[in-house]
């Protein structure tokens, strides 16, 4: 949440030629409502769960996909993922997180559930510890702060070689 999975995914895709796809842009056009709504309505696991379906529905091969910061977290999400892509983790710290998250309308990140302040910091701290044994199974762990677009397609490159 936060790490610039949208921004990165699209610059990717433009520099890859391949078609992006924006796993929760999928899912507001396929639910009719947003993902906070959603999540109020219905909750966060039958959110995890129609999350997941969708995620198995997108049958494109030469895309770039941006997910939820959870997906690779449920489910068999990640052993899905890892079979058929290249898994990148936009690492940042948490202090850069909590400098992004605190800029932008919490409103709209229904995991946040309106959190500002050191309550804040500590809601990344946590969630980032719980989901990094996740992220850490990536294929390519990028530091998005001091890793070029260049680099980033560089290690994909490199990665698809193997």
């Amino acid at each position: 949440m936060g790490s610039g999975k949208t921004t990165w995914g699209r610059k990717l895709a433009n520099h890859l030629n391949k078609k992006f796809i924006d796993l929760d842009h999928v899912l507001v056009d396929k639910i009719g409502m947003s993902i906070p709504e959603y999540f109020q309505q219905f909750g966060e696991y039958k959110f995890r769960e129609l999350e997941s379906q969708t995620l198995k529905e997108i049958q494109d091969d030469n895309s770039v996909i941006s997910t939820g910061g959870g997906s690779p977290c449920y489910f068999d999400n990640l052993q899905w993922i890892k079979e058929r892509g290249i898994v990148l983790y936009l690492y940042l710290t948490p202090g850069a997180l909590f400098s992004r998250l605190q800029k932008s309308d919490v409103k709209k990140r229904p995991a946040l559930k309106g959190l500002t302040g050191d309550q804040l910091r500590t809601f990344i701290e946590e969630k980032l510890a719980e989901r990094e044994p996740f992220y850490n199974q990536a294929h390519i762990k990028i530091d998005q702060l001091n890793t070029s677009l260049e680099e980033i397609c560089e290690h994909i490159e490199n990665h698809a070689q193997r």
